[in-house]
């Protein structure tokens, strides 16, 4: 979890540090999947590691990359789960076809 901002706020003659984090969303993978990780957002990348059946992930930014056909559609968007290691959006159950969170710089 990140610190958006730390606030002094007055009250009553005494300071508070009042703490705003940013809320990770956690999606769910198709079910029944294994889901390959990628170093990058494509299939010519090499997998990192393998997610387990019913895994759950964070998406920290998006950028499009290979197109792939899965459980959720066809797309060319690929999420960012982690530090160089990316699943392509079709795999994972976010509600939308489109960008749920910012794209990667």
């Amino acid at each position: 979890m990140s610190v958006d901002r730390v606030e002094e706020v007055a009250s009553g003659g005494t300071a508070e540090a009042v703490t705003a984090a940013a809320a990770l969303t956690y999606y769910p993978i198709a079910p029944g999947v294994r889901l390959n990780v990628r170093s990058g957002p494509g299939t010519g990348y090499p997998v990192v590691r393998v997610l387990a059946e019913g895994a759950k992930v964070p998406i920290y930014c998006q950028t499009p990359g290979t197109s792939v056909t899965g459980p959720y559609g066809t797309t060319n968007i690929w999420d960012n789960i982690a530090d160089g290691q990316f699943v392509s959006d079709s795999y994972v159950r976010t509600g939308s076809d489109g960008y749920v969170t910012s794209r990667c710089a």
